[in-house]
């Protein structure tokens, strides 16, 4: 009978002081509650194995049930590690070794977690592993939104905002701001390419830019020495490039287009010239055709000389006949020097001045620019819609198929690397292949 009272009394008076402890009433609770928090273990990593069938052993640290990992920077096979004792089997040469190394990283990191959580009662995995790692890890949200403001000026605003609402697009599928560099991963930008393929809809072109603006935020990182150079997953993982296709009016629907009646009067008038101007001026981008003025005119030597928007480079061609003529029927007696050529878009004082003014004039007029064309296209039944930078691809495919050096070409259209005008020489070669499958076999 008294045993029994005994072991009833001892029973619940652990079950009472267990509670106690619980609820933070007594001083050691809040010391207990933290060590109960986090823990850590040695862990190898099987899913990561090599080729040589080596897998990386990492220390596995877990505070509110969030889990970092730690790189050892060895690997083992899978039978030489035992998780269970956490140990490095005898069959491992170097076993003795190697498990003084694990030991000491363990203790070292143990220390590191019990001199933080002493200061500190809210500390996260996150932090955790900073101190043990020694150094702070990065935000990568934080670091490419400040990025981007800091680039803000040098950038063009279109390119700005689109890296803007790519990081948006990315933060959205993460569901919050607290990534570091190192959470992402290989499986990271795998998942991200499906969120973007399956829910958003996305082909694979705006997949990869989508990559590629966080793969650019890596290697500013990188440059700053921010992140490890041996972290960069965006090189294990590419989406596969979906085929280019560059549409272009061949000679009979250029012609077919310069013969098209339109209406004098009409802004269709004004959009098919400046869409033939840019054919036979080195093709001229939309954005830099609506800003031209008679100053950039040059009647000597017939040469259109500007600072081209999108690479701030300056730019001088010699027009051809066409795009002579385009250009006289828009002069006048009143012309002056100062006044916009194509009388298409409300271009003020304010487009030169305010960028996102600019941008805003440019969205517009491009819009409207293409849904004329878009009708002219349909009216001369051509089998793609016709868009203004169709223009670009015309000259280019016109000047190669006239004997023009491919040199010259990427020179007239401000290419940054002969690579993107090559583009254009395979598009000939292939015409000139379906032609002799056409004509001779």
């Amino acid at each position: 009978m008294q045993s029994n009272v005994i072991k009833y009394i001892k029973k619940h008076c652990l079950l009472y002081l267990l509670l106690y402890l619980s609820i933070g009433l007594h001083p050691i609770a809040s010391i207990l509650n933290q060590y109960v928090m986090s823990s850590i273990k040695v862990t190898l990593r099987k899913t990561k194995v090599d080729k040589s069938g080596k897998a990386p052993l990492y220390l596995r640290v877990i505070k509110d049930r969030k889990t970092k990992f730690i790189s050892l920077s060895l690997k083992l096979e899978p039978n030489e590690w035992d998780e269970d004792k956490q140990k490095v089997k005898k069959n491992h040469s170097n076993s003795t070794r190697l498990n003084k190394y694990i030991s000491q990283k363990v203790a070292d990191a143990q220390g590191q977690i019990a001199d933080l959580e002493t200061k500190n009662q809210s500390t996260s995995a996150r932090k955790l592993k900073e101190a043990i790692k020694g150094k702070p890890l990065v935000n990568f949200f934080e670091y490419a939104y400040n990025r981007c403001e800091k680039q803000k000026d040098t950038l063009a605003l279109s390119t700005y905002n689109n890296y803007k609402n790519y990081l948006k697009k990315f933060e959205k599928f993460i569901g919050h701001k607290e990534l570091m560099f190192d959470d992402i991963t290989v499986t990271t930008l795998k998942d991200y390419a499906g969120y973007c393929g399956t829910t958003l809809g996305n082909n694979n072109t705006t997949i990869n830019f989508s990559l590629k603006i966080l793969g650019l935020m890596f290697k500013e990182a990188q440059r700053e020495d921010l992140v490890p150079l041996n972290h960069f997953p965006f090189s294990k993982y590419k989406v596969k490039k979906a085929k280019s296709t560059k549409r272009f009016l061949t000679a009979e629907q250029l012609d077919a287009f310069i013969k098209l009646e339109v209406s004098d009067k009409a802004k269709a008038s004004i959009i098919r010239d400046m869409f033939l101007f840019s054919v036979f001026a080195g093709g001229l981008r939309f954005g830099d055709v609506i800003e031209l003025k008679w100053n950039n005119y040059n009647t000597k030597d017939f040469k259109i000389t500007k600072t081209i928007r999108k690479t701030s480079r300056q730019h001088s061609i010699r027009i051809g006949q066409v795009a002579i003529d385009i250009l006289e029927k828009y002069k006048t007696s009143n012309s002056k020097q100062d006044d916009i050529i194509f009388p298409f878009a409300n271009i003020d004082n304010d487009y030169f001045t305010d960028r996102e003014q600019r941008a805003k004039v440019v969205r517009q007029a491009i819009a409207l620019s293409n849904m004329y064309l878009t009708k002219m296209g349909k009216t001369l039944e051509f089998p793609f819609s016709l868009t203004f930078h169709i223009s670009r691809h015309t000259f280019a495919t016109r000047a190669l198929n006239n004997g023009m050096r491919i040199e010259h070409v990427s020179k007239l259209m401000d290419h940054s690397d002969i690579g993107i005008t090559q583009v254009y020489a395979k598009i000939i070669s292939s015409e000139l292949d379906n032609a002799v499958d056409k004509y001779i076999n």
